[in-house]
């Protein structure tokens, strides 16, 4: 099997376990969201220390460590990424968990062009008319939903926008994504736990020897394995490759959302889907027709 190939499988098995990941916040519901967020915060880093452990980079990880923490400005960076994806994190908790899957999905959607526009305002990249359509036909789709439903879908917004600052945070402090997520987990980690030791000191904690407390240790699992696996697939396929791929999760995420979660979905949210999907298609297919040009 090719380079390629392989780095496809990956890539896709990332995102198939993205789009599947609202059945396991649903298994969880009835603990609170930011107690969620602790746990996972807490256990992706158990799980990322092991698994440096385990592949013997453990003097890599303590020699990036010191770099990022005596160099103030990429301390800043991976600090504010950490409680940016802490936010990304319990928004998309609480949305699953609100009944607001179709919101997360939404959210997933509107994601790569809020990076796009981003890219614009910070890092100088320049628009072509066909983007600039994209993401005027992607922000109509939000403001048709508001108008009609009388609010702003702020979970689909927070979702977008926090990780669009997320990943221009990470092209900025360049990090290897095993350290990337130990790092970021690490920086988050006191709050979390002091978080967490209090709730079990008052007995309101959700911990315990049980499935409940096995579930919440997975949680460190369900987040460090599709990164890893994306990690191992970005590094294989081209990044338009990973540009048609990454919709997978927020299509399965719609589909539980209707189909599952019996969540409702109207003529308005047909209207704001299919002016986001347009936009997609037309961003997708221009970003495509520049990586090609760069190729040639």
């Amino acid at each position: 099997m090719n380079n390629e190939r392989i780095g496809t499988l990956y890539a896709t098995f990332a995102y198939l376990l993205w789009g599947f990941l609202p059945l396991y916040w649903k298994v969880l519901e009835f603990v609170p969201s930011w107690e969620i967020l602790a746990h996972r915060i807490l256990w992706s880093f158990v799980f990322m220390m092991a698994f440096i452990l385990i592949i013997r980079r453990w003097h890599l990880f303590m020699a990036e460590c010191r770099m990022i923490f005596t160099d103030w400005k990429t301390a800043l960076g991976i600090s504010a990424a950490s409680i940016v994806i802490s936010i990304n994190w319990v928004t998309y908790i609480w949305a699953v968990n609100s009944e607001r899957v179709l919101d997360a999905s939404l959210g997933y959607y509107i994601n790569p062009l809020i990076s796009v526009l981003f890219g614009f305002i910070f890092l100088q990249e320049r628009f072509t008319k066909l983007q600039w359509i994209a993401i005027t036909l992607a922000l109509t789709g939000v403001g048709y939903m508001t108008y009609n439903f009388g609010d702003v879908p702020w979970a689909a917004l927070l979702l977008a926008v926090s990780f669009a600052i997320y990943g221009l945070l990470k092209k900025i402090v360049k990090l290897d994504a095993i350290f990337g997520l130990a790092i970021e987990t690490l920086i988050v980690l006191p709050v979390a736990f002091i978080y967490i030791a209090h709730l079990e000191w008052v007995n309101n904690g959700a911990m315990s020897v049980s499935l409940v407390g096995l579930l919440l240790i997975g949680t460190g699992l369900a987040t460090a394995i599709p990164l890893l696996l994306f990690a191992q697939g970005v590094k294989r396929i081209p990044l338009s490759l990973i540009g048609f791929l990454q919709y997978i999760a927020p299509t399965i995420m719609l589909l539980l959302g209707v189909f599952l979660f019996n969540e409702p979905f109207t003529s308005v949210h047909a209207i704001t889907f299919t002016l986001i999907w347009v936009g997609l298609i037309l961003y997708t297919y221009e970003r495509v027709k520049q990586l090609k040009s760069h190729v040639h």
